[in-house]
């Protein structure tokens, strides 16, 4: 193989390398969209169990702030204990109601429960362009394992735009716009060790963000494309030469 045709070899190669780099990235770029929406943490899900729920919530609004986040509690299985965990700059209502019908919980019958959490930012710490905030509470008991515990939240802008997250999801279906953040209950037997908690005091949740998520997809993405690419060109490079001193 001449040099002229080694050349063009090269170009060929390295131009499907930048084209499947290219696809990759994209991909990635997609899978951060798609995470970039309000959700819910939880670490512990035993059935009978306390957890600490931690709500991540990004700004998605390229001209105004979120200032205000609504989050609803179920009301056929309700938590018979609520905690919040201040947020510098915010202030946090547990709002308490009348159920729909009374339950049954720990045999005890429950007629008043917490049915929503109110977070509402003073002027100076609303949610910015590029920015998220954590919002975590500490609640009991969970119900049976198997259900599937769903909180939907609203998010406010300060334009007064709403956006309310509370479309239900369905495993093997397409996730859609607005998913509603939820967690299933598990066994105690199927339960991460460690995880189960026997009083409801809170401490900190771990923070997941959905920006810190795509800068991770990506990183990775570009990063054995580059090793791919590097390696690939070094080969031909060797290959070349071998091919030059042979002849």
């Amino acid at each position: 193989m001449n040099g002229k045709t080694m050349k063009k070899v090269s170009r060929r190669t390295l131009k499907s390398i930048s084209t499947g780099t290219l696809a990759l990235a994209m991909l990635a770029l997609g899978a951060a969209s798609a995470s970039a929406h309000v959700h819910v943490d939880s670490d512990n899900t035993t059935a009978s169990g306390y957890t600490h729920l931690t709500f991540n919530v990004p700004n998605e609004s390229p001209t105004a702030k979120t200032n205000k986040l609504v989050v609803s509690l179920p009301t056929d299985t309700p938590f018979t204990y609520v905690g919040v965990k201040p947020v510098e700059g915010w202030t946090a209502e547990v709002l308490t109601t009348k159920l729909p019908k009374p339950v049954l919980v720990s045999g005890s019958t429950v007629t008043k429960a917490a049915t929503s959490v109110v977070w509402t930012a003073d002027a100076t710490h609303a949610i910015g362009q590029n920015e998220y905030q954590s919002f975590s509470l500490s609640v009991g008991m969970l119900p049976e394992a198997g259900t599937t515990v769903t909180l939907p939240a609203t998010q406010t802008y300060t334009d007064g735009s709403i956006v309310k997250w509370d479309q239900p999801s369905t495993d093997g279906q397409v996730e859609p716009e607005h998913p509603a953040p939820a967690f299933v209950t598990t066994s105690e037997d199927s339960s991460t060790p460690g995880h189960a908690m026997s009083s409801p005091e809170p401490t900190a949740a771990a923070e997941s963000p959905a920006t810190g998520n795509a800068a991770s997809i990506l990183a990775l993405v570009l990063g054995a494309a580059g090793l791919v690419l590097g390696g690939t060109a070094l080969g031909l490079i060797l290959t070349g030469r071998r091919r030059t001193s042979a002849s």
